[in-house]
């Protein structure tokens, strides 16, 4: 789920900070691994899924996405400032993806107001500011910040989007999303971490996110169509099942490929998928659900 130079997480990054600056091309790993498993160079948010029927709500729907995110306290003036700390550090690259356009104000606002620490327990303050992921058990990390970041603002959002989330994690992307979208539906294999990130994002607020334990590649049928689509693990090709539920006009943004992938950005046009490929990376590998 995110990218670091010492392989901590998901993906390999091999220096990021060069990379971006010099080539702007991300490399970043939000995987899908099979399990209770994961590889050497990481491990995986947008997990292998083993359906397991209905979803579950985290509090009630609410019709116009609004959300009373971060309600409780535990934000501590040291909080505050690693975290403004680490927007400045995302701002500083200026132009994402090298396509000459600017930051989305929204996205650093919600990479702000998101308290990154209470979706890392046991982490310390400093650690939990770092740009790097951060294993959170099960064979699982949460994301690098500037990936989620970067992924956040490929999706284009208005804010009046139904979005669908592969790979649920600790609920820390989906929580950025939160603040940006009106609904966001959210699937992670690993059934304790689901059932976790469902009490977190509840705890907190966040109530127009709803989770689901089951297998990503299968989406969320019953509330198709999406309007965006993110994907935190690598699929040699897109899952057939995520397209079909994808509304006219949406995007997708996925890692894809086996040894050599790319991220990309479809566009649903006239029933086909317009490409954009925005860099190359390295992610774990997406598994399907048995």
């Amino acid at each position: 789920m995110s990218v670091v130079a010492n392989g901590i997480g998901r993906c390999e990054l091999g220096g990021w900070l060069a990379l971006v600056a010099l080539l702007l091309l991300p490399v970043a790993c939000n995987p899908t691994t099979s399990a209770g498993t994961s590889p050497d160079n990481g491990v995986s948010i947008g997990q292998q899924e083993a359906a397991t029927g209905a979803g579950v709500s985290v509090g009630s729907s609410s019709p116009e996405g609004s959300t009373a995110a971060d309600v409780s306290g535990n934000d501590p003036p040291a909080a505050r400032e690693a975290r403004e700390r680490l927007v400045r550090q995302i701002e500083i690259f200026d132009k994402p993806w090298g396509k000459g356009e600017g930051w989305d104000p929204r996205v650093l606002d919600g990479m702000r107001k998101v308290r990154r620490h209470l979706f890392m327990p046991g982490a310390s303050i400093a650690t939990s500011y770092r740009d790097t992921p951060y294993p959170i058990g099960y064979g699982q990390t949460i994301s690098q910040p500037t990936v989620v970041a970067l992924m956040t603002h490929a999706l284009k959002l208005k804010g009046t989007e139904t979005v669908l989330e592969i790979g649920t994690g600790s609920g820390y992307q989906a929580a950025v999303l939160s603040r940006l979208v009106k609904a966001l539906y959210t699937i992670e294999i690993v059934a304790p971490l689901g059932e976790k990130a469902k009490q977190r994002l509840a705890e907190l607020g966040y109530r127009n996110v709803h989770v689901r334990i089951g297998d990503g590649y299968q989406g969320w049928p019953e509330h198709a169509p999406f309007d965006r689509i993110i994907l935190t693990a690598a699929p040699p090709a897109m899952p057939p099942a995520l397209v079909r539920q994808l509304a006219p006009g949406g995007i997708i943004v996925a890692p894809v490929g086996d040894a050599l992938q790319n991220l990309v950005r479809w566009t649903k046009v006239g029933g086909g998928l317009e490409k954009e490929t925005l860099g190359a990376v390295r992610f774990v590998p997406m598994v399907p659900g048995e």
